[in-house]
């Protein structure tokens, strides 16, 4: 949106004042001169003028040899450097919330959004990124100043007007609109995935990289941000997205639905999925508030709501406090995306729908959306968690105990199978969610759980997610506090059950947990 001629003039030199008294000890008289005479020129020539004398005040003020190079205004970097998604997430800043206002047109699949991201600069910028895929953008507001963008693949480069000082916070606005595509390849299953059309919606799971698909993100779980998302359907339909519903209302023929999402989220966990729902909210027996929305179409299946309620609260007990504000799910009539996914606070769930699938998604709650990977790499510690989570709910249940469980996985591959050849600890990306990092990761917790004796390994988890409590962590970590725990060297252990080609050997008869 446009500023009129009187506030952007206004703003304007507002900015000015702003930067010359920011800058103000390391000024020299021409420069202030240059920043402070008034300037005569119309119309866009305002912000060269500006955009020059703020490049030349930070030029003359970091002129000294001794000025920190992160106080020197640069272009942040287009990514993180994840090995697997180099172009994944930015560097400079680290954005810290984001407000989302999405409106969707079903009948033609049109997203029209408008997007503020608050954020902390790590070091000075004369320009930052952010990811988007596909969608045009049609303007861009830095601190409430028009802001000069461009495009390259899947980057928006945005320049500020005024360069942004290391250690601030600033905002970014980011009009947009355009028909998102979900994106495909060998990655997920081979499943499309991101933003996807349905019958009567879009259903929406992002992992690893489909958030850019319908927001402007820094999409690398490392930049973690709470989130308000406004989410516009027309009449009739159900929005529902991350966190707790704190509104709706009708506009004309749109119902808007404000969701809001108080705890840190990586982007690939927010979801805004809309569509016919039969909603159930009430609380776990523990007091956690429960909101799950069901397709209609598959009414009479699976009791989500039960075995959502009875989960949370189990693992609860296993793994530590549940660590958000309300536990859910979506089940969605999606049979084209072939997964189900743990979006924060409320899993998404299309094709794969059984008890099993909703156990292992809620653990992913604690392990992968409240811990989260440093890099892709170490995706295991999401995936071999929740798997195991499986195992620990037959446990649970009187089905078979977990060390059945590992037995089952262990004989159903070859020594020859490729299954043995992955690298769990590094899988790379194509194959990142192949079926080892699952089971390998999995039957690497019960060799652990067995050299280390029960009440080792259960002290093991919850202190795990108390440490770690929405933030990021390597496989390092994870095998340094194992050992701190159990006082015992076990680096042969994950290197052999996560690394080294081959089926391992099974371990000694007679481990300590089993039962």
């Amino acid at each position: 949106m446009a500023l009129s001629r009187s506030t952007r003039h206004h703003s304007i030199r507002r900015a000015r004042q702003q930067a010359v008294r920011r800058t103000r000890q390391h000024l020299i008289r021409p420069a202030r001169r240059l920043l402070l005479r008034p300037a005569r020129c119309r119309g866009g020539r305002w912000f060269l003028a500006l955009a020059t004398a703020a490049a030349s005040v930070f030029v003359l003020a970091s002129s000294p040899v001794t000025a920190p190079a992160a106080s020197l205004p640069a272009p942040g970097s287009a990514g993180i450097g994840d090995p697997y998604f180099p172009g994944l997430g930015n560097g400079g800043f680290d954005v810290r919330h984001y407000d989302l206002d999405v409106g969707y047109a079903p009948d033609t699949g049109r997203v029209d959004g408008r997007a503020t991201l608050t954020a902390r600069t790590t070091r000075s910028l004369s320009a930052f990124n952010l990811d988007l895929q596909q969608l045009k953008v049609t303007s861009v507001e830095v601190n409430g100043l028009p802001a000069a963008f461009t495009r390259e693949g899947g980057e928006l480069r945005i320049h500020p007007v005024i360069p942004l000082p290391r250690g601030r916070t600033f905002t970014t606005t980011v009009v947009y609109g355009g028909i998102p595509r979900p994106l495909s390849g060998p990655i997920v299953f081979g499943s499309k995935y991101g933003w996807m059309k349905t019958k009567d919606g879009v259903f929406v799971g992002c992992e690893p990289n489909g958030a850019s698909t319908w927001f402007p993100a820094s999409d690398h779980p490392t930049d973690k941000a709470t989130f308000d998302i406004r989410i516009r359907a027309p009449k009739g339909l159900t929005a529902v997205s991350n966190g707790r519903l704190l509104a709706t209302h009708d506009r004309g023929r749109t119902t808007v639905a404000h969701w809001r999402e108080s705890k840190p989220m990586a982007p690939y966990l927010a979801t805004a999925t809309i569509g016919k729902f039969d909603v159930k909210k009430g609380t776990t027996p523990g007091g956690i508030p429960v909101y799950v929305a069901t397709d209609p179409a598959l009414a009479g299946g699976l009791d989500f709501y039960g075995i959502t309620a009875e989960a949370t609260d189990h693992w609860s007990k296993v793994f530590g406090p549940y660590p958000f504000e309300e536990t859910g799910a979506v089940v969605d009539d999606m049979p084209e995306a072939e997964f189900s996914l743990e979006t924060q606070t409320k899993p998404v769930f299309s094709a794969v729908r059984d008890e099993s699938t909703v156990v292992h998604e809620l653990a992913h709650q604690w392990f992968g959306d409240s811990v989260s990977v440093r890099q892709w790499k170490d995706i295991w510690l999401n995936e071999g968690f929740a798997t195991y989570a499986e195992w620990l709910w037959d446990e649970h249940k009187g089905r078979r105990t977990t060390h059945q469980s590992f037995l089952a996985a262990y004989h159903e591959h070859k020594p020859d199978d490729p299954f043995w050849k992955i690298n769990v600890a590094d899988p790379q990306r194509d194959t990142m969610f192949s079926r080892a990092v699952y089971f390998r990761g999995a039957m690497t917790l019960q060799v652990l759980r067995e050299r280390i004796g029960d009440r080792a390994f259960f002290r093991l988890l919850p202190l795990w997610t108390k440490l770690h409590r929405h933030g990021n962590v390597r496989t390092s970590q994870f095998i340094g506090l194992a050992e701190a725990v159990s006082h015992k060297d076990l680096g042969d252990l994950f290197a052999t059950w996560l690394s080294r080609p081959g089926q391992p050997p099974l371990p000694a008869a007679g481990g300590a947990a089993r039962r």
